[in-house]
């Protein structure tokens, strides 16, 4: 009742405000290069221009080359350029523009200016121009979307001087992104794909080829991540940060690296950069498969409430705000969610708020806050054993569904906080420099309980009855950092800023604990470990970007990263072989590794680019494993690939498409399986793996939005003494699926019913997930699952409905093969290893209701 209220108080209290473009101001041209061939047709340089709230052009990249010379004299020429800052209402914008600058022969029609410009602005729509100020002897023509003919200066006349350039503008909502360090390097601008059914932001993930993943801990517990041939459990593989804040814990409980995303508001989630293998400088600890960073901003401006229920009394209420005065990095969310869950002890609830503000301090400078606070508790079913389930043995109702979406113990879930408090701040220094400094501080509590095996592990004392296996993992932590990295703006070998140095500077403080508890009342009756646990990463990177030719650029650098680690064991014996002692023990280590990464770009046409890349990664030790004085070992790994992307787009053409495609290898120095008995991945030896992958990307004009994606992977234990060469070879490594594809469409559109315009939406999400091999030369049951969503908006009401699991597939998001008993302390344990899953959500009904109070008559589409 009171979001109603709230629409009918503030409806149309807010509107977009308008974007206006880059306006040149001072653009004087390129000189002729000196060393320029003779020119018999026009050579084009195709520039991207970061351009600053300033005015100021911080960066400069080439996108398509017309040869060094003219590379350079364009570089150099646009460095010193000055703009009217793009401007949303009276607040300026950094932006990125397109740039082609012409060098013309005599003889062709001989004119004033040199440089036509098309510029695509970052994250915005619906621009209204306006034009240059007077005197500054420049034309403008700004008609959005159209081609401008741009008089050009022969090479005669160019060096008499003439008339500055001409610009005409078109906003595409294009996002700035970094220049890729390999294949696999994706910038994701989730933009049209966001009206897929998604549960929480780690769905996201998905958009990246070869990614899966999987939940056996109930709704709060972080999924098991598949990429790249690696089981990277949750999180021990892949790097994340959310906003440059690491995501990932040091000596977790429930496994080293443990990366819960489960908080991020998905309607924040502005885009993603995924980086699968280990070939950016900046990529840290537990960057082995890559690494995942979620960027948040809020394009939409003003209030958007969204309420959905649906099966199991699954409810959803999440409110986001922008202010209209200010630009996307300026945000409130909230997000509440809570239901029965899909089976008996699956209920979960949490709550979540995200804030970030962002000003200017002083004219070279801007401040970034961002906090976030969440609390979430769930319930898990955790795994059974098929047979009791095609037996009908399970403690539930004898049909088959009651049978398979059963559980043993109800006394598994768990719950868990965190804080985020991170500040950042971003100087522009004189010759177009940069140096951004941020400092944050994590604060992390987690408690989950687990039960693989039942009884099989318990050895109770003499007399005393068994009491079962179930695990209780705790975790505290907190966190605090910095992060930095500097760009000076000076120009090397004719490349303007080609330079990038950083560093990251971290301390853990955490408690990390397991221990067994009865089977009833849940107290616990044994420590396996209880550590205190401090830890200080120290890095630093150095990266370098270089054009030796017109059609060739590297890219690589080397990262450095140093560890002292500082154990107190709390769970020693209180005596040994020589008497009484204090039951615990103090442990210290410290290690180093350093990690070269390169990457070489061939531009084989202006669309079609080739890239090798090559990199060395690491993950670092779990604290509780060492021993006192040692140099801490950590698990290497060597990656490389090749492949292709390609490009079409711009050019007046009212779509997009992106190919991309990769074969890849790496081999792991030391790598983890899961380990039912301890309930965490346990090391198993060194591992390799062989992959490829392709994915294609299709966008027409805010209208359709079509990914698709496929990627294999074998990963193997290489027998001992075999040829490093041989990567197909070897023991094939469990629960990791070889084959991956993935679908995401989504299909806007207006229609007139009744005399109201409507806007509507139409959207599919698909994953076909191939059969996963299981110890014992076992193998999973394929998986195909299909999502569908569809949208419908009048003025500033919306109704949704989505269906997931469409076709109410009884599918097993994760199996095992394993030795249990969950027959009862009495039972005689079976030495036969059988199959253990944890049951897949069946088809489930959500409907949602949305209010924009920043309704616009001419806005209908969702």
């Amino acid at each position: 009742m009171w979001i109603s209220c709230l629409v009918l108080c503030l409806l149309g209290a807010s509107a977009d405000v308008p974007v206006s473009p880059p306006v040149p101001l001072e653009a004087a041209p390129p000189v002729m290069p000196a060393d320029a061939p003779a020119l018999s047709a026009p050579a084009t340089v195709l520039l991207r221009l970061t351009i600053d709230e300033a005015g100021e052009v911080s960066r400069v990249d080439v996108r398509e080359s017309a040869g060094a010379p003219f590379d350079r004299a364009a570089m150099a020429a646009a460095l010193r350029w000055r703009f009217q800052p793009a401007r949303r209402g009276e607040v300026p914008l950094e932006v990125q523009v397109d740039v082609p600058v012409s060098f013309v022969p005599p003889a062709l029609p001989d004119g004033a200016g040199l440089v036509s410009s098309e510029a695509a602005a970052s994250s915005e729509v619906d621009p209204h121009p306006g034009p240059l100020p007077e005197g500054e002897g420049a034309s403008t023509g700004m008609n959005t979307g159209a081609d401008t003919l741009t008089p050009t200066l022969s090479q005669g006349e160019r060096e008499e001087g003439g008339e500055g350039p001409s610009f005409s503008t078109t906003v595409r909502g294009q996002a700035y992104a970094p220049p890729p360090s390999a294949v696999g390097d994706f910038q994701i601008s989730v933009g049209q794909l966001a009206d897929v059914p998604r549960n929480s932001a780690s769905d996201l993930m998905l958009l990246a080829p070869g990614v899966m993943l999987a939940n056996h801990g109930g709704e709060g517990h972080a999924d098991t991540i598949f990429i790249r041939g690696f089981d990277a459990g949750e999180g021990k593989d892949v790097e994340f940060r959310l906003n440059g804040v690491p995501l990932n814990e040091v000596s977790h409980a429930h496994g080293h690296g443990y990366a819960d995303t489960y908080f991020i508001i998905p309607e924040l989630v502005h885009s993603l950069r995924i980086t699968e293998g280990p070939y950016d400088p900046s990529q840290g600890d537990f960057g082995v498969a890559g690494t995942v960073e979620y960027q948040l901003g809020l394009e939409r401006r003003g209030l958007t409430a969204s309420a959905s229920y649906g099966s199991f009394a699954s409810r959803r209420l999440s409110l986001v705000w922008g202010p209209p005065e200010s630009n996307e990095a300026t945000f409130v969310g909230l997000l509440l969610r809570q239901g029965h869950g899909f089976g008996p002890n699956r209920a979960y609830a949490n709550a979540g708020a995200m804030a970030q503000v962002e000003f200017r301090v002083g004219d070279e400078t801007r401040l970034r806050l961002f906090g976030t606070s969440y609390a979430s508790r769930f319930s898990s079913a955790g795994v059974v054993r098929e047979t009791d389930v095609v037996d009908g043995r399970m403690p539930c109702a004898s049909d088959a569904d009651s049978q398979f979406f059963c559980l043993y113990d109800p006394n598994q879930g768990g719950a868990g906080q965190r804080h985020i408090l991170s500040a950042e701040l971003q100087s522009r220094l004189r010759r177009g420099g940069r140096f951004v400094q941020q400092g944050f501080v994590v604060m992390r509590q987690m408690r989950i309980r687990d039960n693989f095996t039942g009884f099989l592990n318990d050895v109770p004392p003499v007399g005393e009855d068994p009491r079962g296996d179930n695990t209780e993992q705790y975790y505290r932590g907190t966190t605090v950092g910095l992060r930095g990295r500097y760009t000076p703006g000076y120009t090397l070998l004719g490349q303007p800023q080609p330079l990038e140095l950083g560093y990251v500077a971290r301390f853990d403080d955490v408690l990390t604990r397991a221990r067994r508890l009865r089977a009833n009342g849940g107290a616990p009756y044994s420590t396996l470990f209880d550590n205190q646990v401090r830890t200080t990463n120290l890095g630093a990177y150095a990266s370098l970007r270089l054009a030796p030719l017109s059609w060739l650029t590297l890219r690589g650098g080397l990262r450095l990263d140093t560890f002292l680690f500082g154990v107190e064991d709390q769970n020693r014996p209180s005596s040994d072989r020589q008497g009484e002692r204090i039951p615990e023990e103090s442990i210290e280590a410290y290690g180093f590794f350093t990690s070269p990464r390169i990457t070489a770009e061939v531009r084989l046409t202006p669309q079609l680019t080739w890239l090798t890349s090559a990199g060395l990664g690491a993950r670092s030790s779990d604290a509780a494993a060492l021993s006192d004085a040692e140099l801490a070992p950590y698990a290497r790994v060597t990656a490389a690939e090749t492949g292709l992307g390609w490009r079409l787009s711009g050019e007046g053409r009212p779509y997009e498409l992106e190919v991309r495609g990769a074969f890849f290898g790496t081999r792991v120095s030391q790598d983890l399986v899961f380990d039912e008995t301890a309930g965490r991945n346990q090391p198993v030896g060194p591992s390799q793996r062989l992959g490829a992958f392709a994915t294609a990307r299709y966008t027409l004009q805010e209208r359709l939005d079509v990914q698709a994606s496929v990627a294999w992977a074998r990963a193997t234990l290489p027998t001992p003494g075999a040829s490093p060469w041989k990567m197909w070879e070897g023991t094939v490594m469990p629960y990791i699926p070889q084959l991956l594809g993935r679908l995401d469409a989504s299909l806007r559109g207006d229609v007139t019913l009744a005399g109201l315009p409507l806007g509507w939406n139409l959207a599919l999400g698909h994953s076909a997930i191939g059969p996963k091999p299981l110890p014992l030369d076992r193998y999973s049951e394929p998986i195909f699952l299909f999502d569908v969503a569809a949208r419908a908006r009048w003025k500033w009401m919306e109704f949704g409905v989505t269906v997931e699991n469409l076709l109410d597939a009884r599918w097993r998001e994760a199996e095992f093969n394993y030795v249990s008993n969950f027959r009862g302390p009495d039972a005689p344990a079976s030495l036969m290893a059988t199959r253990h899953f944890s049951a897949g959500a069946p088809r489930t009904f959500r409907g949602t209701f949305t209010v924009y109070l920043d309704f616009q008559e001419e806005e209908q589409q969702p």
